[in-house]
């Protein structure tokens, strides 16, 4: 290799990493395409195959999805990552190689091209005091595992004639490669840099990049002074499988002495990992009666260690087979893809239906010695085909059913069936080949016990058919496989028996319908209206009888089922319906159970003109003076078409009066017009007859009154109000009478009312003379109320007492006092009570009021009374019980006598006295 070489390799280095950095700032704008224009690496001489060289980096904005690399040499191509690798073990002879990859988007078809360069790394022999001359080759020793025994001067000087002169030429160091899981000790020294130019100055040393500076960092350290780089720990390929360093030099001022020079380390895979399957359990399935080489399933294994090496390279094989039948090696296993085939024949899911195989993935392509291992387990399920054909279980099967029976399940089919229970392999389907071609039964099949149900689905007659003689085929849903042929079992023969039964009478004719014109007399024959037994096997009578006659019209023989009429028929009823008259009719047999069944008749009535016309309105009103308006009349008939209109409208000549004051005139066929004749008719009701004929054969004719109002008419030919009393009959005298009669009527109701009002005014003005404070009913009223009797009441017992003086009523005038007032004079002198009474004076109290009042003969009987009627509880007064009387007839009550004259009544009453 020559220094302008060198120098052209360490620009072209230099030149992509500016580029990247440039693609790094720009990525915003994301511009698909390699991440630098090229490549370049340092290999050996000797290459092995599958040995990974470097790798690319495509970006395509949308990730690496779709993208495809290729390139134009046969002994280099790239992964889908991006890794280039050695298709075959190569020897370079020279100091480069060079190719181009491609990278082609396989949506847009769009395609990006990167040249790769592959430097062989030259030995060079490195010793004191050697200067290289030019064109000398120069080797560089770097063996992690033995230190070179003097350092590596990446930035030597070059003399030239004229003296000595700075020549820049920087070094590309091949790769550093450091195995993994060293075991140290550590730090252990990778390789030591130096300049030239730390014989004239003081040089420090640095690395920069991932592993040294960045995360992870302080995987590496140099030793500033020396030049010295150590790996400070053990390395895991698996974490990170290289590195990419850069190395510095620097004066004591921090001023770079030299360019950065690039290392690259490599970490050496070691089989450190077992193949590990992506599931422990893989679920597979094969057909059963499937060919030796058929495919099953796929179990897939994955290494952590490099896959270029041995150490990634996994194989497969099985272990174990359960159950080994019919044969212990059923499957086989395609050692490099984990693909699972069968390898023999006779797979019967009626025999197995499953299999439990172990599989083993080994590293180091499969070396048991010295390679790692894992194992798997893949359940096949040999699925079902339908290599079993459904066979009724015996040739024949019987059934009976009872004449116009539908819906009925007269049969069940059984079949055996060893495919797969409840799938389309074994789920039968029933066909009626032959005996049936009327389509009277089918056969359904039981989704559960798959058991053929023969059902009828037209009722069958026994007197057209006594039995049937069906052939049923049985299939499968799923159509049998290849080779397999029918079973002469899948066929039988089913017998069906059909019984007897009484079949109701039926009408050949429902519905029937006859035609005659209405108004026919009673007892006429209208037709005879049978029934038809379909029993013909029986002997059995039927007998008739109305089921429905609306309008009680028809009468039906009950043993030939003639028709009758009992009663005229009338196209105008209520029960007739666009001139049909329906009746319904049974039909009933003598059998065991009986049966019936019904029939309508249908009777269309023609008309007659039997109905003679109306008119309408009845009443209407015109003005007295012709030509304002007029009435218009028309004319209605019950009877159709030709019995109706055209109407001819007539007056009377009789009375003369009629065809004198009024006139009618035809406006069409039904209506007419009625108008005045005279020019003017007094104000009143006239009664005028009018004659109507129909266009019947013959035709028939009505005189109908119309009562018409005559009135006086406004301006716009309508009445006016006097004109419609006018109208009303009345003259001017009984109007003034009914006029004088509602006044009359008001003034009375007037003067009532005066009155009442007057009689209401003098009842409230009515006062009483005595201040109510004297009136002893007043008193009373105000003890009306409930309360805990007159221990919570401030009562002034001394009330009861007889009052000492009676000033304030023997002051008053005479003449002014109440009707129920005690006359002012000569008075008994009653007890006077004591102010405190005593508990026991009361009794004595009450007895000398009772005899003052008797001898008293201008006392009210009350006064007395007033004095106790009050109620309370806890009263200080003295008890009254003595005044009780039993309920008991036996008590004797003469002792009223003594009380007075007053008493003396109730002891006639009471104790059985005599009147006086």
């Amino acid at each position: 290799m020559t220094a302008g070489s060198g120098v052209l390799l360490v620009l072209l280095s230099l030149s992509g990493a500016l580029r990247a950095q440039e693609d790094l700032t720009a990525s915003e704008t994301c511009k698909a395409g390699f991440s630098e224009e090229g490549y370049t690496a340092l290999i050996s001489p000797n290459i092995l195959q599958g040995e990974r060289l470097l790798k690319v980096e495509f970006s395509s904005c949308l990730g690496s999805q779709g993208m495809q690399y290729e390139t134009n040499s046969l002994d280099f191509k790239v992964r889908a990552d991006g890794t280039v690798f050695a298709t075959r073990e190569l020897r370079i002879p020279s100091e480069q190689v060079a190719f181009t990859v491609t990278a082609r988007d396989r949506r847009t078809a769009e395609q990006w091209d990167a040249v790769v360069r592959l430097l062989v790394a030259q030995t060079w022999s490195l010793h004191p005091g050697h200067k290289p001359q030019r064109g000398e080759k120069r080797d560089v020793a770097l063996d992690p595992a033995q230190p070179p025994r003097d350092a590596l001067r990446p930035w030597p000087q070059h003399q030239i004639s004229g003296g000595l002169r700075r020549q820049k030429r920087d070094w590309v160091i091949p790769p550093i490669n450091v195995p993994e899981n060293s075991r140290g000790p550590f730090p252990q020294q990778l390789v030591r840099i130096r300049s030239d130019k730390d014989n004239d100055i003081p040089i420090r040393y640095s690395v920069t990049g991932v592993g040294a500076d960045q995360p992870p960092t302080e995987v590496f350290s140099i030793d500033s002074m020396s030049g010295r780089m150590y790996v400070t720990r053990p390395m895991d390929r698996e974490e990170r499988a290289s590195y990419h360093l850069r190395a510095h030099a620097v004066d004591m001022n921090g001023n770079k002495v030299e360019n950065p020079i690039d290392l690259y380390i490599y970490v050496i895979d070691m089989n450190d990992n077992r193949p590990e399957f992506l599931n422990q359990v893989y679920n597979g399935s094969v057909d059963e009666g499937s060919k030796p080489g058929t495919y099953v399933m796929t179990v897939t294994a994955n290494d952590a260690d490099d896959s270029a090496t041995a150490n990634g390279m996994v194989r497969y094989r099985i272990v174990t087979q359960t159950p080994q039948s019919p044969s212990q090696n059923m499957f086989t296993i395609n050692s490099e893809t984990g693909d699972i085939v069968t390898v023999a024949a006779g797979l019967d899911r009626e025999k197995v239906q499953q299999y439990t195989v172990i599989v083993q993935a080994t590293d180091m392509e499969g070396n048991l010695n010295y390679g790692l291992s894992n194992t798997a387990t893949a359940i096949i399920t040999v699925t079902d085909v339908n290599d079993n054909p459904p066979e009724f279980t015996t040739s024949t099967f019987a059934g009976e059913v009872p004449e116009n029976r539908v819906e009925t399940v007269v049969a069940n089919l059984t079949v055996m069936d060893r495919d797969q229970p409840h799938s389309a392999n074994w789920n039968a389907v029933y066909r009626i080949i032959s005996g049936d071609p009327s389509g009277h039964f089918s056969v359904r099949t039981d989704p559960v016990t798959n058991e053929g149900m023969v059902t009828v689905v037209k009722a069958a007659d026994y007197e057209l058919n006594r039995a049937f003689m069906l052939t049923v085929m049985v299939s499968n849903q799923a159509a049998l496989a290849s080779g397999i042929q029918m079973s002469f079992q899948s066929t039988a023969g089913v017998t069906i028996s059909v019984t007897d039964v009484n079949e109701a009478p039926y009408f050949p004719s429902n519905h029937k319908l006859i035609r005659l014109e209405e108004g026919v007399p009673a007892g006429t024959a209208l037709t005879t209206f049978s029934a038809v037994d379909p029993d013909r096997f029986m002997q059995q009578a039927v007998r008739y009888s109305k089921l429905s006659d609306p309008a009680n019209w028809l009468h039906i023989n009950a043993s030939n089922g003639q028709v009758t009429t009992a009663a005229v028929l009338d196209r105008e009823s209520l029960y007739i319906r666009n001139n049909v008259y329906e009746a319904t009719f049974l039909a009933a047999d003598n059998g065991m159970p009986p049966a019936s069944g019904t029939g309508t008749l249908q009777i269309y009535l023609i008309d007659i003109n039997d109905n003679a016309p109306e008119l309408l309105p009845t009443e209407a009103q015109v003005c007295e003076k012709p030509g304002l308006n007029a009435i218009n009349i028309t004319a209605a008939d019950a009877d159709v078409d030709p019995n109706v209109g055209p109407y001819v409208f007539e007056l009377p000549f009789v009375p003369a009066t009629v065809r004198k004051n009024w006139t009618i005139t035809r406006l069409d066929g039904d209506h007419a017009q009625l108008g005045l004749r005279i020019l003017y008719l007094e104000a009143g009701v006239y009664d005028v007859p009018v004659t109507v004929t129909d266009s019947g054969n013959p035709p028939l004719s009505n005189t109908s009154v119309i009562k018409v109002k005559v009135c006086p008419c406004d301006e716009n030919g309508d009445c006016t109000a006097a004109g419609a009393v006018a109208a009303a009959g009345l003259g001017t005298g009984a109007m003034v009478a009914i006029l004088l009669c509602i006044v009359i009527l008001l003034t009375m109701v007037l003067l009532f009312v005066v009155w009442m009002k007057r009689r209401e005014k003098e009842r409230h003005t009515k006062q009483l003379l005595i201040d109510p404070e004297d009136d002893v009913r007043d008193n009373i009223l105000k003890y009306d109320e409930e309360g805990g009797g007159e221990e919570d009441q401030d009562y002034d017992l001394s009330q009861l007492q007889q009052p000492e003086a009676m000033e304030h009523v023997l002051s008053k005038a005479p003449g002014v006092r109440r009707v129920d007032e005690r006359p002012v004079g000569a008075e008994p002198q009653y007890p006077v009570r004591p102010v405190v009474p005593h508990p026991g004076d009361i009794g004595d109290f009450i007895t000398e009021g009772l005899r003052a009042a008797d001898n008293d003969p201008t006392a009210p009987p009350y006064d007395s009374l007033l004095v106790f009627d009050y109620e309370g509880s806890g009263s200080p007064a003295g008890s009254v019980s003595s005044l009780g009387s039993s309920s008991s007839g036996d008590q004797d009550y003469d002792y009223l006598n003594d009380w007075g004259p007053r008493f003396r009544k109730l002891a006639d009453m009471y104790g059985g006295g005599q009147e006086d």
